[in-house]
């Protein structure tokens, strides 16, 4: 069973980097046709897809976003991270890493606060 865990600081200055790890537990973010994904959900408003890096290390973003989103992995830690450059406060939200095996977003983790603010 695919565990998942987001982690990192909870509170970033605006025009600074928020940067986040997702540890992956029960299975390794090299298996076959897996991807690992970046989701975020501001106050009052539904998801929004950030962006994923594949099993063999392709990364893809959202086009809203991609100039200032970086997906990286770790693989002897079995953790995938995110770093989203110079937030403001429209960045707060709830961010969530999923596991997504063959383009189904099946293992999710409980996602984390992280609050842009001065």
């Amino acid at each position: 069973q695919v565990q998942l865990q987001e982690s990192g600081p909870g509170l970033v200055k605006p025009s600074q980097t928020l940067s986040l790890t997702c540890t992956v537990s029960g299975g390794s973010i090299r298996d076959t046709y897996y991807a690992w994904a970046w989701i975020r959900q501001p106050p009052g408003k539904g998801l929004e897809w950030m962006g994923v890096i594949a099993y063999d290390g392709a990364t893809y973003y959202s086009p809203s976003l991609k100039s200032r989103t970086s997906i990286s992995r770790d693989t002897s830690k079995n953790q995938f991270s995110l770093q989203l450059s110079s937030v403001t406060p429209e960045d707060t939200a709830v961010y969530y890493c999923a596991g997504v095996p063959q383009y189904e977003y099946d293992y999710w983790g409980q996602g984390t606060q992280v609050t842009v603010s001065s």
